[in-house]
């Protein structure tokens, strides 16, 4: 049965108003007689982008007491920017403590986030495709890869490849045809392709007809600043994000709550309960980019499923979602350690990830939330809200998009009507 709702915790402070391993990587290339673009360029993004993984029994350490739900207030583009939702603030276990974490989530900590407004769902490919057309950005995936961005994901010493090696794409989400004996080898089922990007997020052939208010995937970090200075927002924190994931749920395991599928409804788009085969197997293959995955296992529409407390979709599931934080391994740890409120974290000032056996453990990373439609029990269980991994921020996955945040007076200094019985700039109460 699930729990009721959780209130805050007691003493807190009213918000304001208104691979249980690494994985193995990918066929080492520094041996190889000569360089293969596709081979270099998988070996670098699926050793720093896919996380551990592994399938855990649910232990609840501590339940709040319960409270009434969490008001859902939507700014309309006059008391509040059009189509984000208002997330109030206030305190909040970070991180989990349960055998569904893994290291990196653990162990809890108290943090204070103010208040901010939240895109309702993930940018879309229409939105995005809007932002290209005002601007005619070029994203990562589209360019040539740099090997100034290559180079420190990769051991010491790798030498650089021929010019012709690096050649525009990214990672897409192939499958594979029968099941697989050992989760350890990502390559079977993932596919450096050239010539995919936003615009192609499975390969050169496919397109984004029908796929319009699915969330954009296949853009880097740095594409999502662009698109956040573009509209006037930005990325939120990882402490921001996972606060809004929560939706008023006190550690809550999932964003809806305990029950995975809540009298038998499906509450995100993850692979269990929606795929009849078991990870990563899809029906077809396609010898120009894999497995059909688009038909077999890919993103939906951003509000297919239903909203958390703050009235945010597509927080669990669905595409992963870059924050602005960059990622340490040991953050959680490093932060409980004084045993003080954290008050609006914005994380570490450099990367560390100790955990990818041959990638540096100081390589660029940046956090990425939320899970994918990838996510499944025995592998990944990453669509609960203290999921955390870091992610090469140069790279495109056919898993990999992001939302922004707007902070209230940012609003309202560009918009003097909304002061109106708000000088805050916050949703009246």
């Amino acid at each position: 049965m699930a729990n009721p709702r959780r209130k805050r915790r007691a003493g807190s402070p009213r918000p304001e108003a208104p691979l249980p391993a690494s994985l193995a990587r990918a066929p080492d290339l520094r041996a190889s007689a000569r360089w293969q673009p596709w081979r270099l360029l998988v070996w670098v993004c699926l050793a720093v982008v896919l996380p551990g993984a592994g399938g855990y029994a649910a232990v609840r350490l501590w339940r709040p007491p319960a409270d009434a739900a969490p008001q859902v207030i939507v700014g309309d583009g006059v008391s509040g920017p059009k189509d984000m939702a208002w997330v109030p603030g206030g305190d909040f276990l970070m991180g989990s403590d349960s055998r569904f974490a893994q290291p990196n989530e653990k162990p809890t900590h108290p943090v204070r986030v103010h208040g901010f407004w939240m895109d309702r769902h993930p940018v879309t490919n229409a939105e995005f495709a809007r932002f290209v057309a005002a601007t005619g950005y070029i994203t990562t995936a589209e360019r040539k890869p740099a090997w100034e961005t290559l180079q420190p994901q990769l051991p010491p010493g790798t030498p650089r490849p021929p010019d012709a090696a690096l050649v525009p794409g990214a990672l897409v989400f192939v499958g594979t045809s029968t099941p697989v004996p050992d989760y350890r080898d990502v390559a079977r089922w993932w596919h450096y392709v050239p010539g995919a990007n936003w615009r192609h997020p499975q390969g050169p052939e496919s397109t984004l007809s029908g796929l319009e208010n699915h969330p954009v995937v296949q853009v880097s970090y740095e594409d999502a600043l662009a698109f956040a200075r573009w509209a006037g927002k930005r990325l939120p924190t990882e402490a921001e994000w996972e606060f809004a994931a929560r939706g008023g749920l006190e550690q809550a395991t999932y964003v809806w709550g305990e029950e995975f599928r809540p009298g038998g409804r499906q509450m995100a788009n993850v692979w269990q309960g929606r795929q009849a085969q078991p990870f990563p197997v899809v029906p077809e293959r396609d010898p120009a980019v894999g497995a059909k995955a688009s038909d077999a296992a890919g993103t939906s529409p951003v509000g297919t499923f239903p909203a958390n407390g703050y009235g945010l979709y597509d927080m669990a599931g669905n595409a992963w979602q870059w924050v602005s934080d960059w990622y340490r391994a040991d953050q959680f740890e490093r932060v409980a350690r004084n045993g003080q409120v954290q008050r609006d974290p914005s994380g570490p000032d450099k990367s560390w990830d100790p955990d990818d056996p041959g990638v540096p453990a100081d390589a660029p990373k940046r956090v990425t939330r939320g899970g994918s439609f990838l996510c499944n029990e025995d592998f990944c269980l990453s669509y609960r809200p203290s999921a955390r991994r870091g992610t090469d921020p140069y790279t495109g996955m056919s898993h990999l998009g992001f939302r922004l945040v707007m902070d209230a007076p940012a609003w309202t200094a560009h918009h003097p009507a909304a002061q109106s019985g708000q000088e805050t700039g916050r949703p009246p109460s």
